[in-house]
């Protein structure tokens, strides 16, 4: 669904607890008027009187969202580094758990002489739950990781060790994780638990993907190289580059690569969830959803961006 009009206004006609997934990308804030080209209509001030006019905007907006969003649902908020602390502020206001997340979205800014070039924008995740809906997600091997990580070799091939066992931080209160394994007169019994159950553990160890140690220690998962998805993500995302120096083609002024919200979405969502951006632009959150097969809302109060996502997702 793509509607017209003020995100506010619009959020209200929403049920309570009704999304899986909010993607917010406000104006940041920063003092400027934004354009497609100089000659170009198509863009959106982002010029404000005062810190208190930019809070007044933002807030209700963000107290809107809190109410549609799921029991297990995340919330996105994305800033410039440098206009940061507002929004974060409001983020660790009304949400309990916040995790920033740092988006490395340019290589270089090699024509600034006087300041130090602007790569990074951050992603505030953000959400009341624990529980929160969570799929791994992963970002390409670095030559760091494959060099450290893979120094194990059988005759399958080079491996890492993934954890099999709960450290302090991650105890179990699942019965059927806390079992024992013995073999050759070895036990392990791990005090707070195994991450896996007993019947698939015994799956592991008959595949012979699991790694033993010589003398004292836990076991591990054997993760190989030749099958590895990449590396598990974390919270600095340097793989996915801005419009201006990536594959996509620019549409919008401030708009955002369709790798970074297809991470978002296949991230926190499952198939048939409905994902909502309230301040859509170029509707690349709806591009993502469709591509995942996501349900998706898309707002937005400028007539331009209306068009322009209409037609994107039209050709998809």
């Amino acid at each position: 669904m793509i509607k017209e009009g003020d995100a506010l206004k619009l959020l209200k006609e929403l049920d309570d607890s009704s999304t899986n997934c909010v993607y917010f990308d406000p104006p940041f804030n920063t003092g400027r008027v934004f354009r497609l080209a100089s000659n170009s209509e198509i863009g959106f001030n982002d010029v404000w009187e005062t810190d208190n006019d930019y809070v007044n905007l933002i807030e209700p907006v963000l107290v809107e969202l809190k109410r549609v969003m799921k029991k297990d649902a995340s919330l996105f908020f994305h800033i410039s580094a440098a206009e940061m602390f507002i929004p974060e502020m409001l983020c660790r206001k009304h949400f309990k758990n916040v995790q920033p997340i740092f988006w490395k979205k340019s290589r270089s800014k090699n024509n600034i002489k006087k300041k130090l070039g602007a790569t990074i924008d951050v992603v505030f995740w953000c959400c009341d739950n624990n529980n929160r809906k969570f799929n791994m997600v992963y970002q390409p091997l670095d030559a760091y990781y494959a060099e450290n990580s893979y120094k194990n070799e059988d005759e399958r091939g080079f491996y890492a060790l993934g954890h099999l066992v709960n450290d302090r931080t991650r105890k179990t209160t699942n019965l059927k994780r806390l079992y024992s394994y013995t073999k050759d007169d070895r036990t392990w019994q791990p005090e707070n638990g195994w991450r896996l159950s007993e019947e698939d553990l015994l799956s592991l160890i008959e595949d012979n993907r699991v790694h033993f140690p010589k003398s004292k220690g836990n076991l591990y998962r054997k993760i190989y190289k030749h099958e590895s998805k990449g590396k598990p993500a974390t919270d600095l995302w340097d793989d996915i580059h801005s419009i201006a120096q990536g594959g996509d083609s620019r549409v919008y002024p401030t708009q955002k690569p369709l790798g970074l919200l297809e991470r978002i979405v296949e991230m926190t969502t499952d198939e048939g969830d409905l994902v909502l951006d309230p301040m859509a632009g170029a509707g690349t959150t709806g591009l993502a959803a469709k591509n995942l097969n996501r349900q998706y809302i898309l707002f937005d109060n400028n007539p331009d961006a209306i068009a322009i996502m209409k037609k994107r997702l039209e050709q998809t």
